[in-house]
């Protein structure tokens, strides 16, 4: 239902940002305003409520609307955003669209085609929408993140909430890179040198959780980040 749909809406324009949320919510929405990229991130990382798409400004101060946009596909593959822009150059486009945006619409533009592009967004984003909720497979290892559970040869493995939340970035990016400082900030809240040792150690012992299934490798990617490798 239309009720259940939140919406991040980072923009910096503050008349725009109360135009927007009042015409989002009169058409059943729940809509998070930032003023700002820095407050989008850090809404989307920390907030416990899960936004179910973002609506994402390209020019905004402290972090622009593409950093934001890259920073958040990091950390979730699947979550679907559109940009809200004055630049309407093909090349603007094509950079909005290369971070992993579903959708880029220019300024000025009717509050009616916004709608139109959200639901269509949404209806296509549900069909195949992973339900992170369920049990999954890591290799062989059943892993139910909402429990933070692994299901081991031994028995049932609880994780802290650390590694459960380290795994669950790791699942989500299965087979490809997740960034290190991403990670860091994800978990850790900040990507310093010493969450940065604390986070390697955390990574050892989930390597240690998983080493029952030889298709598992957490591999290290020198400098850059993680590589969750599930061979078939």
């Amino acid at each position: 239902m239309r009720e259940n749909k939140n919406i991040l809406l980072a923009e910096d324009d503050e008349n725009l940002g109360k135009l927007l949320i009042s015409y989002l919510q009169a058409k059943g929405f729940h809509v998070e305003l930032a003023k700002n990229g820095k407050i989008a991130y850090e809404l989307f990382n920390n907030t416990k409520q899960k936004f179910d798409l973002l609506v994402l400004d390209v020019m905004m101060p402290e972090m622009d609307g593409l950093t934001l946009g890259s920073e958040i596909r990091l950390l979730d593959k699947s979550i679907p955003f559109l940009f809200l822009s004055a630049k309407s150059m093909k090349e603007d486009k094509l950079k909005g669209f290369g971070v992993g945006a579903d959708d880029y619409i220019t300024k000025p533009f009717s509050m009616e085609e916004l709608l139109a592009r959200i639901n269509a967004i949404l209806k296509r984003t549900a069909s195949n929408e992973k339900n992170i909720q369920e049990k999954i497979h890591v290799g062989k290892i059943q892993y139910e993140p909402e429990l933070s559970v692994l299901h081991l040869n031994e028995g049932p493995k609880k994780l802290t909430t650390k590694e459960n939340m380290l795994l669950k970035l790791l699942v989500q990016n299965q087979n490809d890179l997740l960034d290190r400082q991403a990670a860091l900030r994800a978990v850790w809240g900040d990507d310093n040198y010493f969450n940065g040792r604390s986070m390697d150690v955390y990574i050892a012992k989930l390597r240690k959780l998983l080493k029952e299934d030889e298709n598992i490798e957490i591999m290290n990617v020198h400098g850059i980040g993680f590589k969750l490798l599930v061979k078939q």
